[in-house]
Order: C-alpha cells, then sequence, then structure tokens
C-alpha cells in the first residue's frame, strides 16, 4: 500500500549525483569546515531551551552560518515570509534544505522518524519541536493532519516537503496533497519556496542531493569536499488563504506557482 507520505523517487547516487574523488588539499578543508558545522549544531543544542525567546533574526542567522560553514555559499531572494500561523513547502534535494528553510523562517519541521536518530542533528530536531510523522502507518494520517492544523492555529509555522522525497535537483516530484489539508482546515497562508544549488552562477549541481540508497555521511562529504557551491532559495509570494478551493489544487498552486515578486522583494548573499 502508497502511504501518502512515502512515495518514492527514481534518482539514485549512481545515476543522478555527480561525484569525484576528493584530492588530497581537500580533506583538511573538509574537516575544517565538518568542526565549524558540530560547533554551530553543539551552540544550538546548548540554546535549544532559550530558542522561544530568541529572535527570529538570530535563528535566520544562525541557520545560514550553518550552510555557510559547509562551504555553501546562500543566496534567498524574494520575501519576506508572512507572521503568524503558516505553511512553508518546498522542494527537496539535500539536507541542506532544513537550514536553507529556516533560514527563511523558523518553523517547526514535519519529518520522518527516522530523523530522530541521526547523530546530533536529530537530537537538535526533537528540542527544537520537529512533528515526527511515522511514514508506514496511514492510518494516522488523520491524526497527523490533525496535529499539524491545531500547530497552526496556535500561530506556529511547519515548515514541509510535499514531495515526501528527496529528488536530485535536475528532476522533481509532485508535491503530495496531505499536509495542504492542514492549512485549508487552519485557514492559514501557504508559503512556496524553491530550492536549487548550483556552481557559480547558472551550472546546476547535484552534488548536494541525499537520494535513494545514498547515505547521510557520503553525502555530507561531497559537500564538504566541494568547492564554489551556492544554495539558491527563491521565497515565492505567499498563497492566502481561501484563495485555492481543494487540496489538489492548492498543492498544484504551491509548486508551480511564481506569481509576481512581492512588495519589499530582497536578495540576501552570504559569501
Amino acid at each position: 500500500m502508497t502511504s501518502a507520505w512515502l512515495p518514492t523517487a527514481p534518482c539514485s547516487p549512481r545515476t543522478c549525483v555527480e561525484t569525484t574523488p576528493a584530492a588530497a588539499r581537500a580533506v583538511p578543508r573538509a574537516v575544517l569546515r565538518l568542526t565549524g558545522v558540530a560547533l554551530l549544531l553543539l551552540a544550538g543544542a546548548a540554546l535549544s531551551p532559550l530558542a522561544a525567546r530568541l529572535p527570529e533574526a538570530a535563528v535566520r542567522r544562525w541557520c545560514r552560518w550553518i550552510v555557510r560553514a559547509a562551504g555553501v555559499r546562500v543566496r534567498i531572494t524574494g520575501g519576506p515570509a508572512p507572521a503568524g500561523g503558516l505553511l512553508l513547502v518546498a522542494n527537496h534535494i539535500s539536507w541542506l534544505d532544513v537550514p536553507l528553510l529556516a533560514a527563511v523562517r523558523p518553523a517547526r519541521m514535519l519529518a520522518k522518524t527516522e530523523v530522530r536518530h541521526w547523530p546530533l542533528a536529530g537530537a537538535l530536531a526533537a528540542r527544537g519541536g520537529t512533528l515526527f510523522i511515522d511514514r508506514d502507518r496511514l492510518r494516522a494520517l488523520p491524526d497527523t493532519v490533525a496535529r499539524i492544523a491545531g500547530a497552526l492555529r496556535e500561530g506556529a509555522a511547519i515548515a514541509a516537503f510535499p514531495e515526501g522525497s528527496t529528488w536530485c535537483g535536475r528532476a522533481q516530484g509532485p508535491f503530495r496533497r496531505a499536509v495542504f489539508q492542514a492549512a485549508l482546515d487552519a485557514g492559514v497562508p501557504v508559503q512556496p519556496v524553491r530550492i536549487a544549488y548550483r556552481l557559480g552562477p547558472a551550472t546546476a549541481c547535484t552534488a548536494p542531493a541525499f537520494v535513494g540508497d545514498d547515505t547521510l555521511i557520503a553525502s555530507v562529504w561531497r559537500v564538504l569536499t566541494s568547492r564554489g557551491l551556492v544554495a539558491e532559495v527563491e521565497v515565492r509570494p505567499a498563497i492566502p488563504p481561501g484563495g485555492v478551493p481543494d487540496r489538489r489544487a492548492l498543492a498544484r498552486a504551491a509548486q508551480q506557482h511564481p506569481g509576481p515578486a512581492p512588495a519589499g522583494t530582497h536578495a540576501v548573499l552570504v559569501a
């Protein structure tokens, strides 16, 4: 039985991901980057009890620092995201997508239960209020949607990757409908975000992808040993509540909706 949370993607490390052996000179740089990322995560874990009192700007800056510490420049265009209850949705390519979304607006993540067991990041996710989903239990779907809607009604921002699986970045899967029902039930806007990874200004790069039977360690190492990676985050115009009649149309609009540039459009580049 196919779960609404558990679609499959055809992408795999062997066919989709650009892999080149790391030069010997890249190893010390990668170790230094890994140390920087670990220190930032540890600092976040230490400060997590105070997260509710920290300014959102400080959390967004910390998330950009994590990506930058991994050797990836960050470019954010569009925005800002609305305040109050908000469903933040994006395409899913890499483990880097999580801090990139939080750099747009800090939010409670929607994640598979396996993430809870990731070293350090899993504990940090749990402390940050992540809503974990058992994707193999289709019967739990209504209760999960109700939990998300309840959090949205209370004014929380919830971040989700509606494709339900990572893709390499050259291809993309359709947005699944279930999570959009929560936004409809809660009467909150949906904020679409588009993420892409490039080498330089124009060349698409799949090295950061975390797909198929890839391991987290292998994906992290590809990022740490790469040079010139840029993460591009496009914050598209929010879809207001009541503007789309049902969850199928809302999912389609969130995936395809480029819209006009909103007032106050800006670009942030972390060199």
